[in-house]
């Protein structure tokens, strides 16, 4: 068994084989709410009795997810976040095992909603590096284990789309199950125990919560302007396979999903931002995410006809949106090290609220407006997290925690 390990000092090969190790549970981990969204199709087919109702298999995966964030996340405060990354990937086994063998639907969306409650295993791994990381390596460190993360979603839909051809559904649900039971017997070996830093129980550390956001202005900054550019971000996607599908070019939406590799760009870049943060401070590496997403938003105005700008403009948007989020995480890690887990909670739960209304708002402006339209969307979102960088900069007594 591992023994307890608090906060390992300087870039130690010990510390960089623990955040690799934390980077693939949480690409690992997070892989298993994408992996349906290939296989609609399939569920379809197997249940054409219930076909109109295949769309909320996702949707109750991005749902359960949401409320793991929130029910969950805090936990790692409290407890030990080794034997919580177990307990989860024990949880998540189980529902993929009833979403492998499901009979129906309903049960398959069942299962669906209890992946996504317990698959947040991220949201432990991610406070657990910023613990292990001394300060002046905490953003690297933070920006390794979002890579892994960043990984997972891309390569999740390769693997499900290409299982689910050749064996079938069911099978990259049991794909998925022997993949968790390796990485927890690795977990088991070689993860050290975390120190629980709270002992309020679980109604007082939710509540914790929003005091942490009232006291914190620094977190609010974080959490407004991460739902603000994650909105701008989401707006993109969902239109992307709608612009694709119209002249000139006629793709179908596997080259939309052939777009997310491109998004690798954003997965490589996550450590360098990290090291950057680390260096000059998070808010010259927001500063510059601003700029870089709203350059995006410019090239996508002017490539409503062409595949090389669209690249070129996912290119810079993800690189943009990931530097971001690098450094805000790694800043709001800082403001209550005691309390990594909560203002990691708080920031999240904002994060994704923004990207479901910058998705709502990017389908409804392509039907009222067209792409020209929801690029300007993207340009004002971009725009309203500048405004609240610059209007929440920290005055001179604020500078030591905004650092």
């Amino acid at each position: 068994m591992s023994t307890s390990v608090s906060a390992p000092a300087g870039d130690n090969p010990s510390l960089r084989s623990l955040l690799l190790l934390l980077a693939t549970i949480a690409g690992v981990s997070v892989a298993s709410i994408y992996y349906n969204q290939p296989l609609l199709d399939d569920f379809r087919r197997s249940f054409p009795e219930s076909s109109s109702w295949i769309g909320a298999v996702p949707a109750a995966t991005q749902l359960g997810y949401a409320g793991g964030m929130l029910l969950l996340a805090p936990l790692g405060d409290r407890f030990d976040r080794r034997r919580l990354i177990l307990l989860q990937i024990a949880g998540v086994c189980i529902a993929l095992l009833v979403a492998a063998t499901a009979p129906n639907l309903a049960v398959l969306i069942g299962a669906s909603l209890a992946i996504g409650v317990l698959a947040t295993i991220a949201q432990q791994a991610v406070p657990f590096a910023a613990e292990l990381a001394p300060p002046e390596a905490r953003g690297h460190a933070v920006g390794t284990v979002m890579s892994g993360l960043l990984i997972g979603i891309l390569l999740a839909r390769t693997v499900a789309g290409f299982v689910g051809q050749y064996f079938g559904w069911r099978a990259m649900f049991g794909v998925s199950v022997v993949m968790l039971l390796a990485l927890a017997v690795v977990v088991v070996l070689k993860l050290p125990r975390s120190q629980p830093t709270s002992t309020l129980g679980y109604g007082k550390l939710l509540a914790s919560m929003w005091h942490l956001t009232v006291e914190l202005r620094g977190l609010r900054e974080a959490a407004t302007t991460g739902a603000f550019l994650f909105g701008a971000f989401s707006m993109f996607w969902p239109v992307l396979t709608l612009l694709l599908a119209g002249e000139p070019f006629h793709l179908g939406p596997e080259a939309a999903g052939l777009f997310g590799v491109v998004g690798a760009a954003g997965a490589m870049a996550a450590p360098v931002a990290g090291r950057f943060a680390d260096k000059r401070g998070s808010r010259a590496i927001i500063t510059m995410s601003l700029w870089l997403m709203a350059l995006a938003f410019v090239i996508f105005a002017f490539s409503g006809k062409s595949l090389l700008g669209l690249v070129i403009g996912v290119i810079v948007l993800d690189i943009g949106v990931q530097a971001a989020q690098i450094s805000n995480q790694s800043r709001v890690y800082a403001l209550r090290p005691e309390a990594r887990s909560r203002v990691n909670t708080v920031y999240m739960v904002a994060y994704f609220i923004g990207g479901a209304a910058g998705s709502a708002v990017g389908v409804t402006t392509w039907h009222l407006f067209g792409w020209v339209g929801v690029c300007i969307a993207g340009l004002v979102f971009t725009a309203l997290a500048g405004w609240v960088h610059m209007a929440m900069r920290p005055r001179p007594g604020q500078r030591a925690q905004a650092s």
